[in-house]
């Protein structure tokens, strides 16, 4: 079955890691509340390597920085709007997402949504 998904790439401030990851705990929830089949929030653990270009260089994270890599998975682009659709219309995200409390950059986040060309 062809899913659809939603990615996100972020550089997060390592003292914010266990708010975040609260925060992600609830989002994910919520997410899966309204329709969505996955929900992933990882934190970079093995990012160097000889070759391409390192997560930690895509995300333009600094030293005191960790790099969250983090996906949502969804039936189609059609089914994503309409989870999101709800998911934004909920005041639990809005709770959430207040801007005074925002735990990392909004604007050095990496966003887009994806077709499933392989699954395995």
């Amino acid at each position: 079955m062809p899913t659809y998904t939603d990615g996100f790439l972020l550089p997060l401030p390592k003292k914010n890691l266990a708010a975040y990851q609260r925060i992600a705990r609830q989002a994910g929830k919520l997410w899966k509340e309204h329709g969505a089949l996955d929900y992933r929030e990882c934190v970079g653990d093995d990012l160097k390597n000889d070759w391409g270009t390192l997560f930690t260089k895509s995300a333009d994270a600094k030293s005191n920085e960790v790099v969250i890599f983090a996906f949502i998975t969804f039936k189609s682009r059609k089914h994503r709007d309409q989870v999101n659709k709800k998911v934004m219309a909920d005041p639990r995200i809005q709770k959430m997402c207040d801007p005074s409390k925002m735990l990392f950059d909004c604007k050095r986040m990496a966003y887009g949504g994806f077709k499933t060309i392989v699954q395995a």
